[in-house]
């Protein structure tokens, strides 16, 4: 059975790419849900402020709003690059509803500059309680689909 999931997970990817979709993350529509305000600061200090809407990713907040995080998200989402890597504050991480496990703590182990606070932004979702959120996007990102 681990094969078979291997060869699933190695291959979706592609064929997602094959057929332009992008895959749903939470299955929960996105409309008329309530924005909240979201930062993402790169290594260099850059800071970019921008809206997501409750129930996105923060994956989606960063695909959606077109920021420029070169490489940020490689895998789009199928759990298998750890680019979307990101650093949350002590205080916002541990009011996270969830911990990573499974495949985001296997992908996380991948990742470059992991803290007791990293999350995969592809895994984490927006709440109301997250308004005005900071979190940091590491300086390097390791594409694990490339090893």
């Amino acid at each position: 059975m681990s094969l078979l999931s291997g060869v699933i997970r190695r291959s979706a990817p592609k064929l997602l790419k094959t057929f332009n979709i992008r895959p749903v993350t939470n299955g929960v529509p996105n409309l008329n849900k309530k924005e909240i305000e979201v930062t993402f600061v790169k290594h260099d200090g850059t800071r970019i402020k921008t809206k997501g809407k409750v129930g996105e990713s923060f994956l989606d907040v960063v695909v959606n709003n077109d920021l420029s995080l070169e490489g940020y998200g490689a895998c789009e989402g199928t759990l298998t690059c750890s680019t979307c890597h990101l650093v949350f504050k002590k205080e916002d991480f541990e009011q996270l509803p969830d911990r990573p496990e499974g495949e985001e703590s296997d992908m996380l182990e991948l990742a470059r500059g992991v803290t007791d606070t990293s999350r995969l932004g592809c895994q984490v979702f927006l709440t109301e309680n997250m308004d005005g959120i900071v979190v940091e996007v590491p300086e390097s990102s390791n594409d694990a689909r490339l090893q």
